[in-house]
């Protein structure tokens, strides 16, 4: 019976993993269809958030599963625990995927200075969420704080963002609604950088048992 309960946990652990590297490939997808304009990514993001959906109906069962008929010991029940919090934030990440793909053929003429700042965003939020899946994969804390601490980078781009995209509806008003749309881009990607540090968070709950209130 332990045997088949341990194999279990071993499921879990992969299944997150995996549903972590769909967040990653979704939220990379959207990025190359926002800044490169290729079609095909934007059927891929789409295609990975409908896997996501799916995984997280997995997870979801197999958690329930555990904590229903296994009774876990008590570090067992808070990895179960944070394992339904964290495919939460993730499935949250893949739809924020999504929704900046479908913004983004709307915003093809828009200055290319301005996409380039929305990328190097993109790029804390997705390093954010690479690390937060690392720090559960190694179960490391000091990963995890690591990540709690990027979140503040992610929030520095933002405002330094929206500062220029409001400047630049001074000068070019005919522009404002792709600029608008770039600014609902980069809120989306502030989100994604938000759902990473609380993955994060639950990955400390999961190994010390202490949450963040």
């Amino acid at each position: 019976m332990r045997n088949r309960y341990e194999e279990q946990l071993r499921l879990l652990n992969k299944e997150l993993t995996e549903m972590g590297a769909l967040c990653e490939e979704s939220i990379d997808s959207a990025v190359k269809y926002l800044t490169e304009n290729k079609p095909e990514m934007k059927q891929n993001a789409e295609e990975c958030e409908k896997q996501i959906d799916r995984m997280e109906r997995d997870i979801e069962s197999l958690c329930m599963r555990l904590l229903m008929h296994e009774q876990p010991l008590a570090a067992d029940f808070r990895l179960i625990t944070a394992a339904l919090k964290m495919i939460s934030d993730m499935e949250r990440i893949g739809d924020h995927a999504e929704d900046i793909v479908e913004i983004g053929g709307y915003i093809a003429q828009t200055d290319m200075q301005l996409r380039a700042h929305i990328s190097e965003m993109a790029q804390s939020a997705v390093k954010m969420l690479t690390t937060s899946i690392d720090s559960y994969i190694r179960q490391d804390t000091q990963l995890a704080q690591s990540v709690i601490a990027m979140d503040d980078t992610v929030d520095e781009h933002f405002i330094r963002l929206k500062k220029q995209l409001i400047a630049y509806i001074c000068i070019e008003k005919e522009n404002a609604e792709s600029v608008l749309d770039l600014l609902m881009i980069a809120k989306y990607f502030e989100r994604i950088g938000d759902h990473a540090e609380n993955i994060a968070e639950w990955v400390i709950y999961a190994i010390t048992g202490q949450h963040k209130t």
